[in-house]
């Protein structure tokens, strides 16, 4: 009878893929929590430094547009997106390079 599961061992050896993922996949997170990423606004007059599970480490403006506190709202929320599209990215880039490492279609976790 042709093994189900392509080969991989039956039911144990998907169970030690499953296992193997799951272990790589908390590795990686914590990986997230420790990585940085900076977004900015206004060629860097606001800075949001961000971790990799997206919680805010840092807000830096320039005292120059602190003059206009809509500008500056505005700022600070475009740098702050920036920052999570950015952590957003390298968080995917963990997992594509995940999924490529265990030979598994990318699909396969939502990229």
């Amino acid at each position: 009878m042709a093994d189900p599961f392509g080969g991989m061992g039956g039911m144990g050896g998907m169970g030690a893929m499953l296992g193997g993922l799951q272990s790589q996949l908390k590795a990686m997170q914590a990986e997230a929590e420790r990585a940085e990423v900076e977004g900015s606004a206004a060629g860097g007059k606001v800075v949001v430094r961000m971790n990799g599970t997206q919680e805010v480490l840092s807000v830096r403006i320039d005292p120059g547009v602190l003059a206009d506190a809509e500008l500056t709202e505005d700022l600070v929320r475009a740098a702050t997106n920036d920052a999570v599209r950015r952590s957003r990215e390298s968080v995917q880039g963990q997992m594509r390079e995940l999924a490529e490492r265990m030979g598994l279609p990318p699909q396969l976790l939502g990229l």
